[in-house]
């Protein structure tokens, strides 16, 4: 069901990476992380959750939670269709982006 969001996706001169951040358009945290990862050239695609119908919202997490096994909170980021981050904490950000892909 999470192919079926729409995505804005920002351009950076590193696409090496499939990277799909989960966001709140009033999170502080999401916008450090979006930030994060423009300072860094990377290129990802992201969706502002609470700019979605409720249902869809409701449905998009219960299905990130089943695949990662773990409880949803922004930004949530899935990596490489390999990784999941939760929050922006930046050391597990700095672990999983700045080394060599």
């Amino acid at each position: 069901m999470l192919d079926t969001l729409e995505y804005l996706t920002v351009d950076g001169p590193d696409g090496s990476r499939d990277i799909t951040v989960y966001a709140l358009s009033t999170c502080g945290f999401c916008k450090r992380a979006m930030a994060f990862l423009e300072g860094r050239g990377l290129r990802y695609r992201y969706v502002y959750m609470d700019k979605i119908p409720f249902e869809t919202k409701t449905e998009a997490k219960k299905t990130l939670k089943e695949r990662w096994k773990m409880d949803v909170a922004f930004p949530f980021a899935v990596v490489d269709d390999a990784e999941a981050l939760v929050g922006f904490i930046e050391p597990d950000w700095k672990r999983v982006f700045d080394q060599e892909s």
